[in-house]
């Protein structure tokens, strides 16, 4: 089993664990920090976390800004990937292409899934990503490619 799926299984049964976790993971890629994810499930083909809404976060017109979802939802794709690549294998994003469908007005949920079958088209894996807003709305979706080889010996 992969370390950081490990950790999350450990950590995520504790109180506050959700949030524990998401600080330990934002310390392993400190870009994620600025979205403070929380992390709601991670699995095999599967990542959801929670990016809040907050001052920080919010453009010119008071919503989630564009990037800061995009920063969540590469965040849940992160979770999948070490979830589900092989071992012996490392990812690498490769490309990101999303279509902004509504405003962000809320905290938004960030999905991110493939199936075996994505994953059998490797090296050029295509992960599925959506945010949806507290009311349902899906307000971001579209797919980031993944970059997945073995890992070089050292």
């Amino acid at each position: 089993m992969n370390q950081t799926l490990a950790l999350y299984d450990r950590i995520s049964s504790l109180p506050m664990g959700d949030r524990l976790f998401g600080l330990a993971f934002s310390l392993k890629a400190p870009y994620f920090r600025t979205v403070r994810p929380r992390v709601r499930e991670m699995r095999p083909h599967r990542a959801e976390l929670v990016v809040p809404k907050r001052w920080s976060v919010k453009n010119h017109i008071g919503t989630v800004h564009a990037i800061a979802v995009c920063n969540g939802l590469e965040a849940a794709m992160g979770l999948l990937a070490e979830a589900t690549v092989p071992d012996g294998y490392r990812w690498l994003p490769k490309g990101m292409d999303v279509s902004y469908l509504a405003k962000s007005t809320s905290d938004l949920v960030c999905v991110a899934e493939t199936t075996e079958a994505d994953w059998a088209n490797a090296p050029e894996v295509d992960v599925t990503v959506h945010a949806t807003r507290a009311d349902g709305t899906r307000v971001v979706e579209g797919t980031i490619r993944l970059w997945v080889t073995p890992t070089p010996s050292r």
